[in-house]
Formats: structure tokens, C-alpha cells, sequence
């Protein structure tokens, strides 16, 4: 709770508390157009609408301009005024325009600002990671440029993030790099927020001693006077001292530092909430020391000035403190209120520690529901335990992303100055590398390739080979079969034929019983024929689809490498046995050299495959509806060189036709009966 009584105005200090720079302007300017509508955009003492409609007006012609650096500062200009007016999301968009036009120009340096713009954006919405991210770039661009002041700031904006999201180291570690960023740089103002961040960081990790010797380096800065007197900034660190002595137990040294703060000068005038903010600590002290004379009447002066300002946090904690004041009266009535106000208030505005601090006052108040606000508190605690582990997580990995692309870039240049040194020598080595290299590697892939087809022509060789021992034993099957039936069948058909001629002299029954018994013989005799012949037929039948199983093999591998559909057409005609193994091996080769083009160049979505018989003629058509290449311009390719080297090798013809974007079609014809053989 106590985190609250200082964060407030770090935010608005380092990020919006302080309005973008108003610019001036003198008497001969207010006549040109663009810039009169630039003062008055920035007039606090006109109404909103009326700035809202100058601004316009001014971005309306500065559009319209040529991409210079007047006019990209004009639009700085432009975003300023928006976030004057408290529209942070008009600000946005003009930071975002801001970003491409500077793209567009090579203006770096005006990229890096829009950057730091969109990070305020980000951080007014409280999204502390998209903050953190934009935060990084600026850094990394003002890094490169070398603009030491403006890295600072951008380190105290991340180190303000970390702090939010409770990574107290990194968020130390950020201002240690913004100190080291100013050594050097005459900046008072950014080395006072520096240590000022520095106190409140310590304070957190209860080193108090350092706390306080922190705070005391930022008043010490602040003699100097180089921080604006309306900033308040003196009356900012006394209030963050006296929450040091505050969170030690020692309230009256904490009022000290509060009342001394209180005496500042125009202190309500220039920064109300700060007022506010120093009346709830003095009051809240005072009660803890049981001090009850401006009591409760403190509380609700600070309450009704951070009600009027709309300051939400700064209500919530009031109401706390309300409670507890009440609670200690036994006033249980508005002890009980004010912490359900305040509970009400933490949710509407989605402050989820202050719901903690709501929580536990109302778990005091109301022992009843004790147990029931202990395992809510438990619940959003552990949720926000899990946010800023996950938001953390992020800052780390943005900054080494960050990191690597510096370091990239370091790396980058060193080569890039190592190149212009060096440029003729490293150019014609590297010409002549890349001639070598591109030489290996189509020769690489040749050999590749011709081994492919070598090992692909060995595996069919020896799959032929085996079908050959398959016919060779089917032949062997079949003199079996024959001696079957000539020592089997024959044979029994020979004995039923005797027996049958004797049995026809006889009439009697045992002659009409025996011949019903050699008429059953003979048709047990019918049926093995038969069986025998059916199992002849399913023989020649799987000799002849023999090679159509090998092509249906290469089609299941081409799916299992491309997307592309396949379907696949053969002439049942066909007379495979009659056909020579070498016109086989040929046209599996230019099939499978076929498929292979259609993966590596095509990229078709189907592909029809067409093996027919024409006349005396056989034909392989392979087509695909992939991108198509100039026929001309490929002609000379190794493989269509193979394939047409094949088909003239059976006598054959070879044909391809194709367009750009019109897929391919390739047509192959073999006769049935050559005189060569396969090379």
C-alpha cells in the first residue's frame, strides 16, 4: 500500500506528469497559417474543442507536404498538442505516421523519438510490455546515433516500467545504466529522477539506509535549480522521505519530512495531487501515533482534493486509511463502508493491488467473511504473481533481443568497414569461390543422381531377376501339374472308362449302384480340372500385372514427397509377358525421371499418369497443372536429355509441351516390337 504514497508522480514525472515541450512563437510567425493554428492548439486558455480543431486543421496541411525534416517536425509538434489535450489515442496515430514518413526519409533519428512516443502511449495504457518494447528500440537507434541524454531518459522510462511490474533488480540495474549514460552530460534534471527512482527502488527492498542516502543526492541536485520549480520535485522527495521513516516505524521523523514538504512554495497551486498526497501521509501517521486531533478532518481534505482530480488510487488508499481510522474508533458502520468503497473502487479501475489492500482491511473489519475475502485475496494475489512472472519474462526477453540485434549490428559494420578495405581482393575470391562451389555441386548432384538411377536400376534388374525365378518355379509348377494329370486325372479317368464299358453288359442293381458311384468319381474328376485351371488363370493374370505393381510402387512413393494428386489410367489390353524387360525398364526410368521434375520445379496439385496401347504402338502420357516452363529454354536440361536418350533406345518417340503456368505434358511412345536394347 505504501508503494502508492510515491508512485503516482514518479509516473507523472517521468513519463506525463510534465506536458510536451510547448514551443514559442514570435509575433512575425503568428500570421502564417500552419503556425497560428499551432498556438492555438496550444493555448490552455481556450476550450478543448477549440485546440482539438486547430490541431486538426494543422495536421490537415502538414500532410499534405513534402516528407522533410520540417514537416516531420511539424507533426512532432502535432502529437505534442494531442497529448496535451490528454487524447492519447489522436497521439498515437500521429506517432505512428511519424514513424513511416521518418522510414521513408532515413531520418533515425526521428524514428527513435516516435519510438519513445509510442512507449508513453503504451504506458499510459498500462500495457507495460508493448511500453517496453518501443522503449528498446528508441534506445537501440539513439544507442546507434549516439545520443547519450536521450538514452538516459529512455532507461529511466524502462527502469519506471520494471519498477511498476515489482522487478526491482532490473529496474536498478536500468538506472545504474542511465547514471553511467549521463556521465559527462550536464542533466540535472534526468540525474535527479535518476536517484529520486533510486530512493524509491531501495526503499521496496527495505535497504533503507541506502533509501535515504539516494533521496538525499536527488535534494542535494535540486540546489542547483536545474529542475523547474513547478515540478514540485523538492516537496516530491521530502513526501518519499518521510515514507522511508514511515515504513521504519518512526512516524514523527515522517511528519517532519511531510509538513516540511507541505511548505513549499505554490505547492497546490502547481501540483494539488502532491498536496493531497502529503495531507494523507501526515494524517495517516498521526493516527498511528494516536494522534487524533485533526482527525478524521485531514483524511477528508486530501479525499475531497483527490476526488475533484479524479485521482483514483490516491481515493482508494484514502478510504483505506478512513477505514482503519474508523475501525480503531469502533465505528464499525464506517469502517465497513469505506472499505467497500474502496474495494468497489479497486475493481471498477482494475488496480488489483489495491483490491489486495481492500481486501485485507475488509477481512479486519468484517471477521464474519474474514475467511471469505482471505481466499479471494489468495486467488488474485496468485493471478498477479503469475502476470508479473509473464511481464517479466517479457522485459528479459526483449532486452536480450535488443542485445542481439546491437550486437548484430556491431558485428555487421566491422564487416562492412573490412569489406570496403578489402573490396576488389574479397569480390574476385569470392567470385571465383562461388564458380568452384557451384561447380562442386552440380557435379555433386549429377553423381548424385547418376548413382540414383544406377541403385534404382539394379533394384529393378534384381526384381526382374526375381520374377524370372518366380516364372522359372511356376514352370516347374506347371510340369508338375501336367504329371498330374496324366499319372492322376488320366489315370482315373482311363479305370472309370474300363469299368464303366464292363458294368455296361450287366443290368442288375449292383451294376446300376456302381455305375452311379463311377459317375460321382467323375465328376470329383470335373471339379479338380477345374480347380486347376482356375488356378493356372489367376497365375497368368498376377505374371502379367507383375511390372503395373512396380509403377503402382513408384506412385505411392511420388505421394508420399509431394502434395500433388496422382491418378493413374493403364490399358487393361496390354500384353506385359509380350513385351521386352528392357522397354520396361525404359519406361519406368522416363516415368520416375518425370515424376522427379514435377517435385523439384512444378508444383503441381495433380498429376494423370496414361499407359495405352495403339495399334502396334505402346504410349506413356505423363501431364501436371503445375507453373510450366519455356521449352526452348530447357530443352537442353539433363533430364529431359535422359528421357529423350532413353526413348530412342527402344526406337521410341519423345515429345514435351508446355507454356508458363499451363503445366506440362509429356508423351512417350514405344513400339511394341524393337530391335535394340537398353544402354
Amino acid at each position: 500500500m505504501k508503494k502508492n504514497t510515491y508512485l503516482f508522480f514518479m509516473l507523472g514525472l517521468l513519463l506525463f506528469g510534465c506536458s510536451k515541450t510547448k514551443d514559442n512563437f514570435s509575433e512575425k510567425s503568428v500570421s502564417d497559417t500552419l503556425d497560428s493554428y499551432l498556438r492555438l492548439a496550444n493555448e490552455d486558455t481556450l476550450p478543448y474543442e477549440s485546440r482539438f480543431d486547430y490541431n486538426k486543421k494543422a495536421f490537415a496541411i502538414i500532410i499534405n507536404q513534402d516528407n522533410d525534416s520540417i514537416s516531420r517536425k511539424n507533426l512532432f509538434k502535432v502529437a505534442n498538442r494531442y497529448f496535451n489535450m490528454n487524447n492519447i489515442e489522436e497521439y498515437q496515430k500521429i506517432s505512428k505516421i511519424i514513424i513511416e514518413k521518418s522510414k521513408q526519409g532515413n531520418d533515425t533519428l526521428s524514428i527513435a523519438k516516435a519510438y519513445s512516443y509510442l512507449g508513453d502511449y503504451f504506458g499510459f495504457k498500462s500495457i507495460s510490455d508493448s511500453a517496453f518494447l518501443y522503449y528498446s528500440k528508441a534506445e537501440k537507434l539513439y544507442n546507434k546515433i549516439g545520443s547519450n541524454p536521450n538514452i538516459a531518459k529512455i532507461q529511466l522510462n524502462k527502469a519506471i516500467l520494471q519498477y511498476n511490474e515489482n522487478e526491482f533488480l532490473g529496474s536498478e540495474i536500468s538506472v545504474f545504466q542511465a547514471i553511467k549514460s549521463l556521465k559527462g552530460e550536464n542533466n540535472d534534471e534526468l540525474l535527479y529522477e535518476a536517484n529520486n527512482l533510486l530512493g524509491i527502488l531501495y526503499n521496496e527492498l527495505n535497504e533503507f539506509d541506502k533509501s535515504i542516502e539516494y533521496h538525499n543526492k536527488a535534494l542535494e541536485i535540486l540546489k542547483s535549480n536545474a529542475v523547474p520549480a513547478e515540478y514540485q520535485s523538492k516537496a516530491t522527495s521530502l513526501n518519499n522521505l518521510g515514507v522511508v521513516y514511515q515504513k521504519l516505524q518512526n512516524d514523527k521523523k515522517a511528519i517532519v519530512y511531510f509538513e516540511s514538504a507541505l511548505k513549499e512554495k505554490n505547492l497546490f497551486q502547481e501540483k494539488p495531487f502532491i498536496y493531497a498526497m502529503l495531507l494523507d501521509n501526515i494524517a495517516y501517521s498521526k493516527f498511528r501515533l494516536n494522534e487524533f486531533d485533526e482527525l478524521p478532518g485531514m483524511f477528508y481534505k486530501a479525499l475531497k482534493i483527490r476526488d475533484s482530480l479524479d485521482v483514483t488510487s490516491g481515493i482508494i488508499i484514502n478510504k483505506i486509511h478512513l477505514s482503519e481510522y474508523y475501525a480503531e474508533k469502533n465505528d464499525t458502520v464506517n469502517s465497513r463502508k469505506y472499505a467497500r468503497e474502496a474495494l468497489k473502487l479497486s475493481k471498477s479501475s482494475n488496480r488489483q493491488r489495491d483490491v489486495l489492500s481492500s481486501l485485507k482491511q475488509l477481512s479486519n473489519v468484517e471477521p464474519l467473511k474474514s475467511s471469505l475475502y482471505s481466499k479471494e485475496y489468495i486467488r488474485i494475489n496468485d493471478s498477479l504473481q503469475q502476470t508479473e512472472r509473464k511481464v517479466k519474462d517479457k522485459f528479459t526477453r526483449i532486452e536480450f533481443e535488443t542485445d542481439e540485434i546491437i550486437q548484430q549490428n556491431d558485428k555487421l559494420a566491422e564487416q562492412n568497414r573490412n569489406i570496403l578495405f578489402f573490396f576488389g581482393l574479397v569480390v574476385m575470391i569470392g567470385v571465383l569461390l562461388f564458380v568452384i562451389k557451384n561447380q562442386r555441386s552440380k557435379t555433386k548432384e549429377l553423381m548424385l543422381k547418376q548413382a540414383q538411377q544406377k541403385a534404382n536400376e539394379d533394384i529393378y534388374n534384381l526384381m526382374l531377376f526375381q520374377q524370372n525365378r518366380i516364372e522359372e518355379g511356376r514352370a516347374n509348377e506347371k510340369i508338375r501339374i501336367a504329371q498330374e494329370l496324366h499319372d492322376g486325372i488320366l489315370g482315373r479317368l482311363f479305370g472309370a472308362r474300363l469299368n464303366l464299358d464292363s458294368l455296361n453288359k450287366r443290368q442288375d442293381a449292383e451294376a446300376i449302384v456302381s455305375r452311379n458311384n463311377y459317375l460321382v468319381e467323375l465328376k470329383n474328376i470335373e471339379q479338380d480340372i477345374r480347380e486347376i485351371s482356375h488356378d493356372l488363370n489367376r497365375e497368368k493374370h498376377a505374371l502379367n500385372n507383375n511390372f503395373i505393381g512396380i509403377v503402382n510402387n513408384l506412385i505411392e512413393q511420388q505421394e508420399t514427397v509431394s502434395q500433388a494428386k496422382v491418378s493413374f489410367v493403364v490399358d487393361m489390353e496390354i500384353e506385359w509377358e509380350k513385351i521386352e524387360n528392357y522397354v520396361k525398364i525404359n519406361l519406368y526410368r522416363i516415368l520416375q525421371e518425370a515424376l522427379l521434375n514435377i517435385n523439384k520445379y512444378s508444383q503441381a496439385e495433380n498429376v494423370k499418369i496414361e499407359i495405352v496401347k495403339h495399334e502396334k504402338t505402346l504410349r506413356l502420357i505423363v501431364s501436371d497443372d503445375g507453373v510450366g516452363f519455356s521449352v526452348s529454354k530447357k530443352s537442353k536440361g539433363i533430364g529431359l536429355q535422359n528421357m529423350l536418350s532413353r526413348a530412342n533406345a527402344c526406337e521410341g518417340t519423345f515429345d514435351v509441351k508446355s507454356k508458363l503456368g499451363k503445366g506440362t505434358i509429356i508423351n512417350v511412345t514405344f513400339p511394341m516390337e524393337t530391335n535394340q536394347k537398353i544402354t
